[in-house]
């Protein structure tokens, strides 16, 4: 008898039916909706149910995301109980045969950025809503796609953002050597259903975002500005280079403003000409204030 286990996500919306056994072979499955379930008879099942959003099958659980027009405290007993019976009655978790057939082609390019160390990977399909960056193997938790990035000698870091994935090299080799290498590698894993972000691990909480909203809140009212600033002037075009910029700090005695620059923008020789050229300047402007500097702080 199949017995299932709730367990609560770092993502309020997705809670986790874990198993005793493992359901899929070395593989994660990731389904929005009821066509694209075609390959697993239990994901399909579960879209009949009005409040499900997608549906995760990898190693030995079945992660489901809601739709806000429910509570889990009020659903999460009867999607176990669902599940469940489901398996005990013998019911296919993923049919192997027609997931392949179902392999959707996807095109990646590279795209170059202000960084010559950094190449940015754009994909035909939305990855993340999270920009989230990796300065090592050890950090890559959440992003399997990471872990296996590198594992090529010659990647130093990684930034995933909306449909692209920026890799930071080492110097050891010229792009011009390894850009088809790394963008078959990405084509493929993504093709193969490999799990580029387990998002359930990289949102943020409830309770993170009110306490997001509250340091907001108790700033002062420059830095309020200058956040709003950069995220509506600034943000947009840096993750255009592959890279993101974020508030840290700012001093009112020196009128210096501290930001984090993550991705392609971590380490590029020309951010500080256009931390300098272009931000430093727009916020002089839309402040008022040419006494403004900044500063950028790699992450």
């Amino acid at each position: 008898m199949t017995k299932i286990t709730i367990k609560e996500t770092q993502n309020p919306t997705i809670l986790k039916f874990e198993l005793e056994d493992f359901i899929t072979k070395n593989e994660s499955y990731e389904f929005k909706n009821i066509d694209e379930a075609k390959g697993s008879p239990l994901a399909q099942k579960l879209f009949y149910l009005p409040f499900v959003k997608t549906v995760y099958i990898s190693g030995n659980f079945i992660a489901v995301e809601k739709y806000s027009i429910v509570e889990w405290d009020d659903v999460k007993e009867a999607v176990a109980e669902q599940i469940e019976t489901f398996l005990n009655d013998g019911g296919i978790v993923i049919n192997v045969d027609e997931n392949k057939v179902k392999k959707q082609p996807i095109t990646v390019y590279g795209e170059t950025t202000p960084n010559p160390s950094a190449l940015k990977f754009v994909v035909s399909r939305m990855l993340t809503k999270n920009a989230i960056e990796f300065k090592n193997i050890d950090q890559t938790g959440p992003s399997p796609l990471a872990k296996e990035l590198f594992k090529f000698p010659y990647v130093k870091e990684i930034f995933i953002d909306e449909n692209y994935i920026s890799v930071t090299k080492y110097e050891v080799n010229n792009w011009e050597e390894i850009t088809l290498e790394l963008r078959s590698f990405i084509k493929q894993y993504i093709e193969n259903g490999g799990t580029v972000l387990d998002e359930s691990l990289v949102k943020p909480t409830a309770v993170e975002e009110k306490t997001k909203d509250e340091k907001f809140d108790s700033l002062d009212e420059t830095s309020q500005k200058i956040i709003n600033i950069l995220e509506e002037y600034v943000k947009p075009a840096v993750a255009a280079d592959g890279g993101n910029i974020a508030f840290d700090s700012f001093d009112e005695t020196t009128k210096t403003v501290k930001v984090v620059l993550q991705g392609a923008c971590s380490g590029c020789p020309s951010s500080t000409f256009t931390l300098k050229s272009g931000i430093e300047n727009m916020l002089k402007s839309m402040l008022n204030d040419e006494k403004i500097n900044v500063e950028a702080l790699n992450a």
